[in-house]
């Protein structure tokens, strides 16, 4: 494990400063004098962005990283993913991003923009703690993790989707001789050199690596649903309009879609080329994997070295699970950003705030809601 020199540090900071001024232990979570008003979990973009508006709220709170430093998702984003095919990262609050030269590796151009972020505004992250389940213990929410326990009014989850990729199941997965991994776990092309590669996906990520892999090998793409390019202009008017509809389905407790299946795949230049030339010529999906290949249901077959899953993620909820929020249409009901079933606790980066620009906003709105939850009497 990392050194905790700047965990402990942080635990000794003053009201609204990313640590509390009541000498809160890492273990000692049942005492009174050890109760914050607010723990946040994550430190991403909307991890970042609610610990901003908290450090302006009064409210003491800490915020916790799994990761060994700043940068989120990011950090884990494949090696060839350059700044010129990132889609657009809107500013955190008070630090405006100033985009690096197109060939510059994202996974390093972004966690440098979050280091800058936190040093700019003050904002104490603990790294790495790794939270393990949050449980309900006579009213109060305590925040099981593997640097001892933190006891908190209300909670920020940011945790986002990087550590759930979603992996679909067909029949004969398991005898595929061949290479499968996730797209999580891809590091760029050159590994499949003369092979044959089945991409799974329909999302951004997909397309991506896509095209780059057919620079070195032969492709089969194949998606459950007919892909929907986008040539026009992604204007604020659509952006709002993704965000309702994403906005309705936890509204109704149901998981959230996908952004590319309500806002459709970027039309780019490359793109663009590679459907004329048939690189992003769309499969339905098959129906089984066998050892050397996939089938579809009309019998065709298609031999294949690897097949590589860019098949998107589900939110990183698990530690949540004692409270027993999910709803009977299998997500979080969410007002905003606020838990219908526990109003203590606020889903930021979940639904229509998983973008750049809706982060920011849910935070800020997540912190005015708790505020105004915290500042109601207690009942006698």
């Amino acid at each position: 494990m990392a050194s905790t020199d700047g965990c402990d540090r942080a635990l000794t900071m003053g009201r609204g400063g990313g640590g509390v001024d009541r000498g809160v232990e890492s273990s000692g979570a049942g005492s009174a004098a050890g109760v914050l008003d607010v723990v946040v979990i994550g430190a991403g973009q909307a991890g970042l962005a609610s610990a901003h508006a908290l450090r302006r709220s009064g409210l003491d709170h800490v915020v916790l990283d799994a990761e060994d430093g700043p940068g989120g998702a990011w950090r884990h984003r494949w090696p060839t993913l350059r700044m010129a095919t990132v889609h657009g990262v809107h500013d955190l609050q008070g630090t405006p991003f100033d985009p690096p030269p197109p060939d510059v590796p994202a996974r390093e151009a972004l966690p440098a923009y979050f280091a800058d972020f936190e040093r700019r505004n003050g904002v104490e992250v603990l790294r790495p703690v790794r939270v393990s389940a949050v449980r309900d213990r006579g009213g109060l929410l305590v925040v099981a993790t593997d640097r001892g326990e933190w006891t908190t009014r209300a909670l920020i989850n940011a945790t986002g989707t990087w550590t759930h990729p979603f992996w679909p199941r067909y029949p004969g997965q398991e005898l595929f001789r061949g290479r499968q991994l996730h797209s999580a776990r891809y590091a760029g092309p050159e590994e499949f050199a003369g092979r044959h590669v089945v991409v799974v996906g329909g999302g951004t990520s997909a397309v991506q690596q896509l095209l780059e892999i057919a620079e070195h090998a032969t492709t089969t793409w194949v998606t459950r649903r007919e892909p929907v390019f986008r040539a026009e202009p992604f204007t604020p008017e659509a952006g709002r309009a993704a965000v309702a509809l994403v906005e309705e389905r936890v509204r109704e407790g149901l998981p959230p879609r996908s952004v590319v299946s309500v806002t459709g795949l970027v039309l780019n230049d490359a793109v663009r080329a590679a459907v004329d030339s048939g690189v992003l010529r769309r499969e339905p999906a098959f129906e089984r994997i066998t050892e050397d290949g996939v089938v579809w249901p009309d019998g065709r077959f298609q031999r294949a070295d690897a097949i590589l899953w860019a098949t998107g993620y589900r939110a990183a909820l698990d530690h949540l699970a004692p409270l027993r929020l999910r709803g009977p249409g299998g997500g979080v009901r969410l007002d905003g950003t606020e838990v219908v079933a526990d109003p203590r606790v606020h889903l930021v980066g979940y639904g229509p705030s998983a973008s750049t620009v809706g982060a920011t906003r849910a935070g800020r709105a997540a912190v005015r809601r708790i505020k105004d939850l915290l500042a109601e009497p207690v009942p006698a």
